[in-house]
């Protein structure tokens, strides 16, 4: 073997489930942070993970499906969802983590299937498909602890409010240029996600 090269994917021990999928998601990100999400094929990612391509061909039809579930891979779900016992500290983290994250390498990602689902019918189909929807989720699971609190009327939890949060930092994400700054996000809470379901932002515990 040529020094640098890779190990053969048929001579290392066999990975699977869980574990294999790992190393696809870092090899997707690592590559995305190295060349870019236009440079990224299912070759490289296969030989960078160590893997063969019908492994990853058998998870994933295509770059768009691979991408977004490596992007999602590495955000937390509704199971990592905070619990303060405040409805606007609980959306605050939840908000800053994501943002965070589409700072690096996780938005570069986003950014580029975004840009080509835009020029491609096909793409924009799979992005929809593929989509999991972690935010909503997980605001929906900080409501829910809300409303078992008796912070908030459950009356006033509605689809289309649980999805305006997040959709306003998306907005800022796709359009805006530069970081998203953390006052940014607190007004999104204290001025767009509380009033919606009807807490004060003066009378519940501010955090920072």
């Amino acid at each position: 073997m040529t020094a640098g090269a890779r190990p053969d994917h048929r001579k290392l021990p066999r990975r699977r489930g869980a574990v294999l999928n790992s190393a696809i998601f870092d090899a997707v990100l690592s590559e995305i942070a190295e060349s870019g999400y236009t440079a990224l094929t299912m070759d490289r990612v296969a030989e960078r993970a160590r893997a063969s391509k019908a492994s990853l061909y058998r998870r994933w039809p295509g770059r768009t499906a691979l991408v977004l579930d490596a992007a999602y891979a590495s955000m937390h779900g509704p199971d990592a969802v905070p619990d303060t016992g405040s409805l606007r500290l609980d959306t605050l983290t939840v908000m800053r983590q994501a943002a965070r994250l589409l700072e690096g390498t996780v938005g570069q990602a986003v950014r580029g299937v975004l840009g080509e689902a835009l020029q491609n019918p096909d793409v924009a189909a799979e992005v929809r498909e593929f989509t999991h929807g972690n935010a909503s989720r997980m605001m929906q699971e900080i409501l829910a602890n809300a409303v078992e609190r008796g912070e908030c009327d459950p009356a006033l939890v509605t689809d289309l409010k649980i999805e305006a949060g997040p959709a306003l930092l998306r907005h800022r994400f796709i359009f805006g240029s530069g970081p998203i700054e953390d006052d940014f996000l607190v007004e999104i809470v204290d001025q767009v996600v509380l009033p919606l379901f009807g807490v004060d932002p003066g009378n519940t515990y501010a955090g920072t």
